[in-house]
């Protein structure tokens, strides 16, 4: 008789849970978003990936661990000295000293301690035999900085020589730390003394060479470089590594093919444009984040190679691991093009068997026929329509989300919505609970959510303090993403704010600072 009994109390429990009302899922546009934390990273060292370095206090072989070339009749002293490197001359000398490899993405510090009587020191990137040159130096005297200029030297010949400061203000000492950013096909400098770092020199060298040709990447590597008129300069240190700038924006997460987070050992993952001056000066970073606390860590750089010896700086970048092709894919916006001007902007279809989460990572990039002034992509496969769909922003009379669609990840793709009414940005796909719904920063000090997939309004996201205020530029990234049972809040968001950093000249899309959101519904108070 147990069996009847079980089978009935069985029966009972399933007619229960089917007819008892499930729990409601709130709309994107019901969920509250609380600011926890904030944070701006300004070539921080625990947010930088090494690449080499001269410590003097490591030193033991100097002439095997850091060769040094003698470029005047009379050489310069160079020795140790109370853990700092000395170079130092009674007459006109000129000093490189060999430190590391050169990566035209990467940024170059150089700690300075003090500098006596006058002169030069910087950076010099050269192949072995120095018949290519690419030299950045900042000359000094009478305890100031006098001048910032580039050297450029093609065939054992000067092809460019030329002043490239910009704020030379005298109060700037001859000490502190000097950070070369290095943007590829354009370069910032900053020195930083007893505050933020102030930029006092930027330079586009791309009409003269193009660093980020393969063969300099192979070849190069970097010097110290110092010229003496008499007088002495000490120094702490000399470092190059990748670095997260002074600025991130264009924050999106890491997805399956499905548009599902990619949560990977207890992290979520974002691509974020490492920010240097303006277009094409930026570079793709990859970060990741424990979504319980605001723990950001930066874990490399993407470039991508579309196959004609050139490493691109593409940024804006949406990146999913397939998981039936056992690849990393995605698309990405051709912000390079902008580098030449014979080159056209225009979406690229990217993919690596390479994990591209760390390190330093080289994508294959390919066109697939979306050309013109569209940016920000999102892509994911809908396996119940059998389609590819991207959300992305298309300038029509503003930049406006529109919704493309196609059977292959890669080509043939075609609108199916859009544009929408409002001005668009940082367009993206979400699923909350189980549903997928369309997101967009605006001019219009909104983040719009929109229906999936034919972008029909269907509200504004809530936050209780916004990343913007009454004077900021309100273009944001919405990054929503729904978290699996076990954590204490549902929904987590990071997005940036829109504050360029000071002091730079010309075209400036330097901001901005990480926002961490979390999301609850009315129904979890």
């Amino acid at each position: 008789m147990k069996a009847p009994v079980l089978n009935i109390l069985f029966i009972s429990l399933t007619v229960f849970l089917c007819s008892a009302p499930s729990q409601s899922q709130p709309a994107p546009d019901e969920i509250n978003f609380v600011r926890q934390g904030v944070r701006r990273f300004i070539f921080d060292e625990a947010h930088t990936i090494p690449l080499a370095a001269l410590k003097p206090a490591e030193i033991i072989g100097m002439s095997a661990m850091y060769p040094v070339t003698q470029n005047s009749e009379i050489p310069a002293r160079v020795e140790v000295s109370h853990n700092r490197l000395v170079v130092a001359s009674d007459t006109e000398t000129q000093t490189a000293i060999w430190f590391g490899g050169f990566n035209p993405f990467a940024t170059y510090t150089l700690d300075l301690a003090s500098c006596e009587g006058a002169g030069a020191f910087g950076f010099e990137f050269s192949d072995a035999a120095k018949t290519e040159k690419f030299k950045i130096a900042v000359s000094y005297g009478q305890d100031r900085i006098t001048g910032i200029y580039q050297e450029i030297v093609k065939n054992g010949t000067v092809v460019s020589r030329e002043s490239i400061a910009t704020r030379l203000a005298p109060s700037i000492k001859p000490y502190g730390r000097i950070i070369l950013q290095m943007l590829g096909s354009g370069l910032t400098v900053f020195v930083r003394q007893d505050s933020l770092p102030q930029p006092i020199a930027q330079s586009d060298f791309a009409a003269h060479i193009d660093l980020r040709a393969k063969r300099y990447l192979y070849s190069f590597q970097a010097n110290l470089w110092v010229e003496t008129r008499s007088g002495s300069v000490r120094i702490n240190e000399v470092t190059s590594g990748l670095s997260s700038g002074m600025g991130l924006a264009d924050i999106r997460a890491m997805t399956y093919e499905d548009g599902s987070p990619l949560l990977d050992r207890g992290r979520l993952w974002y691509t974020m444009t490492i920010r240097g001056r303006a277009l094409p000066h930026h570079v793709q970073g990859v970060f990741s984040m424990d979504p319980s606390v605001f723990d950001l860590r930066f874990e490399g750089i993407i470039v991508f190679d579309r196959q004609d010896g050139i490493l691109r700086n593409e940024v804006a970048s949406h990146i999913f691991y397939d998981r039936k092709g056992k690849t990393w894919r995605g698309i990405t916006t051709g912000f390079s093009a902008y580098a030449h001007p014979q080159e056209r902007k225009q979406l690229l279809a990217v993919e690596s068997v390479k994990d591209p989460r760390f390190g330093f990572s080289v994508m294959s990039a390919s066109p697939f026929g979306i050309v013109g002034d569209i940016e920000d992509p999102h892509i994911l496969y809908d396996a119940k329509a059998g389609k590819w769909r991207i959300l992305t922003c298309e300038n029509i009379d503003g930049y406006k989300a529109v919704m493309l669609e196609s059977t292959s990840w890669n080509k043939d793709y075609r609108r199916i919505a859009g544009p929408v009414p409002y001005n668009s940005t940082g367009t993206s796909i979400q699923r909350i609970g189980g549903k997928l719904y369309c997101f967009s920063g605006s001019q219009e000090r909104q983040i719009f959510i929109y229906s999936y997939p034919d972008l029909r309004d269907a509200g504004t996201l809530k936050m209780d303090l916004p990343p913007w205020d009454e004077n900021s530029g309100t273009r944001v990234w919405p990054n929503v993403v729904e978290l699996p049972g076990g954590y204490p809040f549902r929904y987590v968001a990071l997005m940036m704010d829109r504050f360029n950093y000071p002091g730079l000249q010309g075209p400036n899309w330097t901001y901005g600072a990480l926002y961490l959101y979390h999301g609850y519904d009315g129904g979890e108070k």
